[in-house]
């Protein structure tokens, strides 16, 4: 079968020489595409640019992306091939800069452009706009694949994180979600429908669950 993996942190430029990102290595999404890679599947793997993961990548072609907007390009070009599944673990940024604004010692407001700001605007304002879901979008481009979306919390309990995860697979109509972090505890949930989620203690069970299930 023919995979895409999607793995470690989007950017988004606040000027030329400063970025906003978030704390994802890539490495989980790097590990899932040398176990299906191991196991005979033709695995692209799309890393962050910005991943500090550095293990080996066995896999039979990586690229790497930059922002949310070059990620979801890179997606769109491989969609007209014919792929078999989808495991997009990418950590996404949520948001990206729209305009920014210095404020005067009297409160007065003006925008700034410039390829790199200078610390002595003093006090900055920065608009943050959401970014594209391209979890909502891959359904588009890939009608015909099993989709496995990632739902990470920090907040809230286990219950509630199930709970997004069944709502990713109505929204977006993936076929299946992996909920982790703080909100969900140790191990992994696979969400594959309405209260159903099956329940992993560690990466190698998810790993093996998942090629079970795409398998199907």
């Amino acid at each position: 079968m023919k995979c895409i993996v999607t793995a470690g942190p989007t950017f988004e430029n606040l000027d030329d020489v400063r970025r906003l990102t978030n704390f994802s290595t890539g490495r989980l999404g790097s590990e899932l595409a040398n176990f299906l890679s191991a196991r005979g599947h033709d695995v692209t793997l799309l890393i962050g640019q910005q991943a500090t993961y550095r293990g080996e990548q066995r896999v039979q072609k990586v690229e790497t992306f930059t922002t949310t907007a070059d990620l979801r390009d890179r997606l769109q070009i491989f969609a007209r091939q014919s792929i078999g599944a989808v495991f997009h673990a990418a950590a996404v940024s949520d948001f990206t800069f729209g305009k920014v604004w210095s404020r005067s010692a009297t409160g007065e407001m003006a925008e700034i452009k410039s390829g790199k700001i200078s610390t002595r605007q003093g006090t900055l304002l920065a608009e943050l706009l959401p970014t594209p879901k391209i979890i909502a979008e891959l359904r588009n481009w890939y009608p015909e694949a099993r989709l496995v979306g990632w739902k990470y919390e920090v907040e809230g309990g286990r219950e509630q994180v199930i709970r997004l995860g069944e709502r990713q697979l109505r929204d977006c109509r993936t076929n299946a979600c992996v909920v982790n972090g703080k909100a969900y505890g140790e191990g992994f949930g696979l969400v594959t429908g309405e209260d159903n989620c099956r329940h992993v203690e560690d990466k190698a069970a998810l790993f093996n669950a998942l090629q079970e299930f795409v398998g199907r």
